[in-house]
């Protein structure tokens, strides 16, 4: 009997943390992230008031990296057309940051025991990223179209402008800032409900 409950007690972790990490059913819609995730909006708020980059951003951001997927990785190359090969580069996680960059962002704020797999380290990454792009390269954290494109590129790639011989990347860069959108307005009808659940004043003072 004792060894059947503790089978059941291990069963049920696995099962929490199966739904903490699988990633939300309704990904076009911010309210419905947050609702199947409620400790997400926490975490995002955090981010925002840290970095200074809008929700809505970041999380258009996640949606096109990872679909918000924790565990998501770049496709294998292919050896003769079938046999699996090296990853196309070493991003990983929600936010799919390279190790060089998350490393970067670790020393940079001083914690090394940020994860990529974890989605309040994630969506921080993406606002600190943000915040380098504006300081480097002079783009404003309300431009989502231009953030996203440093974002892909790298900082020097941006400067350089190598997003102008990839028209694939700029529309995807219109996509990420339409989504942007999309979600700014769907959290307008959501916002003050989870400030609440979540603790955080509606008032910015």
């Amino acid at each position: 009997m004792i060894m059947i409950l503790r089978l059941l007690t291990v069963m049920g972790l696995l099962l929490l943390v199966g739904c903490a990490t699988s990633p939300p059913r309704q990904v076009n819609n911010i309210c419905s992230i947050f609702a199947e995730k409620p400790g997400w909006y926490a975490s995002a708020k955090k981010s925002q008031k840290r970095w200074g980059s809008s929700i809505p951003l970041m999380m258009a951001f996640m949606h096109q990296e990872s679909r918000f997927k924790a565990t998501a990785k770049p496709p294998r190359d292919k050896i003769f057309g079938f046999i699996p090969g090296p990853r196309k580069s070493s991003a990983y996680g929600y936010s799919q940051a390279q190790t060089s960059t998350w490393d970067w962002y670790k020393k940079d704020t001083g914690n090394w025991s940020y994860d990529r797999d974890d989605f309040g380290d994630a969506i921080d990454f993406i606002g600190w990223y943000n915040t380098k792009t504006k300081e480097i390269n002079g783009v404003s954290l309300s431009n989502a179209y231009s953030l996203y494109l440093a974002y892909h590129e790298g900082h020097g790639g941006f400067k350089k402008k190598s997003y102008n011989k990839k028209q694939w990347l700029k529309d995807v860069a219109k996509k990420v800032a339409t989504r942007s959108s999309t979600y700014s307005k769907q959290l307008k009808e959501c916002e003050a409900r989870l400030q609440k659940s979540s603790g955080f004043s509606i008032w910015p003072f």
